[in-house]
């Protein structure tokens, strides 16, 4: 039978779909881009107004702390955890008990001069305990104590000439300075060039896998002796 051109209605029917899919998702590409610009211009604005409003809030905050720094309380210095980061030196939560009282410096008066106390801390190395230990005498030759209440001086708190010339601290204190690694040069002699490190690393393999072998042979041989 006579098909009256049905095929070709229905490839123009495909193609007008075709393309009529492509222009709306063009259209829709297109919509995306201009939502995706003015969102990027309204965020920069309020980044703006933002970093003002932070500004503003952290000249509030020192002049209702002041005297006391603007960074917060004093923290020690400790290693990262696990073996991937505990080369690396950051700032801790607190002080230990143990640190404390190596600094002559009682728990509940480190709190109220501001100095942060952890007290589930453990000291695992006696060069970190000496580090936190001389960062909290340091801290505490350059303190300037006020008294709590103006011309009421007592024992602990600074001379009234210290707290003339005390200024309030706004950036960061005894930061903690991380040592970069030296390299050491040194001169190629004789005796380095000719050390032949595959060879010495084969033959500690082979005197680590034969070490049972020797130890019983050289058990029976003394154990001969004896007989």
């Amino acid at each position: 039978m006579v098909d009256h051109g049905s095929g070709i209605a229905l490839l123009l029917k495909f193609y007008d779909g075709h393309v009529e899919k492509a222009a709306n998702l063009r259209a829709r590409e297109r919509e995306r881009e201009i939502s995706f610009f003015i969102a990027q211009v309204r965020n920069g604005e309020a980044q703006q107004s933002r970093k003002e409003r932070r500004r503003i809030a952290r000249q509030k905050k020192a002049v209702k702390i002041f005297p006391r720094p603007t960074t917060g309380k004093l923290r020690p210095i400790v290693h990262g955890q696990t073996l991937k980061y505990n080369m690396k030196v950051r700032s801790g939560r607190g002080f230990s008990l143990e640190e404390l009282k190596a600094a002559g410096i009682p728990k509940k008066y480190a709190q109220s001069i501001g100095i942060a106390v952890d007290h589930r801390r453990r000291n695992r190395s006696l060069e970190g305990l000496q580090a936190n230990v001389q960062r909290l005498k340091t801290f505490k030759a350059k303190l300037v104590v006020f008294p709590r209440r103006v011309g009421k001086f007592k024992a602990g708190d600074s001379a009234p000439e210290e707290l003339a010339s005390a200024t309030q601290v706004q950036g960061p204190y005894l930061p903690i300075v991380r040592e970069k690694p030296s390299v050491e040069l040194v001169k190629v002699t004789e005796e380095m060039k000719s050390f032949k490190a595959y060879d010495k690393l084969r033959l500690e393999r082979m005197n680590v896998r034969h070490v049972g072998a020797r130890q019983k042979k050289a058990a029976e041989a003394e154990k001969d002796e004896k007989k």
